[in-house]
């Protein structure tokens, strides 16, 4: 299976590393797509450097299982280019996995996705959250349908082993996805 990393500049240094060490612990093929190929992205912190493998430009969502959005400052620049934006439209339209974390759901909010959902995120985007009309939980984890949010670093483990078991559960669920795709055109 293949997950795309949507990074941008001023990404959450621990929120990208986690999650991407848990996914390739597990085996999975994380491509880090950035707003073009070869782009050097640096953490908000000073402590990951990782150059964009992918640019936005060259993938599209049907190549992927699941989405991964890390927070930081990485949402809120990559909201306003409205590629990413169509990018994780396109992987909620075809009903995939969408993990997000901290300010992650900024980018849900730009794809005009949230309104009826129930998730989680970073403290200040609770409140935008809840008035659009997303139901906000203050947990470490939230699962609706396709999607998995995460709050803050403190939840990192959770929201890791929660994308890995979601994965191992499609894993586990191949054919019922392609007879799905067919009922619910």
């Amino acid at each position: 299976m293949k997950i795309a990393c949507v990074l941008g500049q001023g990404f959450e240094d621990s929120e990208f590393r986690v999650p991407y060490d848990r996914l390739k612990e597990a085996g999975y093929q994380v491509d880090v797509v950035g707003a073009k190929a070869g782009e050097e992205l640096k953490g908000y912190k000073g402590k990951e450097r990782v150059n964009a493998e992918k640019g936005i430009d060259q993938v599209k969502a049907e190549e992927y299982d699941a989405l991964l959005i890390p927070g930081g400052q990485s949402p809120d620049h990559l909201r306003v280019d409205k590629r990413f934006v169509e990018f994780v439209r396109a992987f909620d339209g075809a009903g995939k996995l969408i993990a997000a974390v901290c300010h992650g759901p900024q980018l849900l909010i730009a794809a005009h996705l949230v309104k009826g959902r129930t998730l989680t995120a970073w403290q200040t985007v609770q409140d935008d959250l809840q008035q659009i009309g997303a139901t906000v939980k203050d947990e470490p984890v939230v699962r609706d349908r396709n999607w998995i949010t995460s709050r803050k670093p403190d939840d990192l483990k959770q929201f890791s082993d929660a994308i890995v078991e979601a994965l191992e559960g499609e894993e586990d669920r191949p054919s019922m996805r392609a007879s799905e795709a067919t009922t619910h055109p």
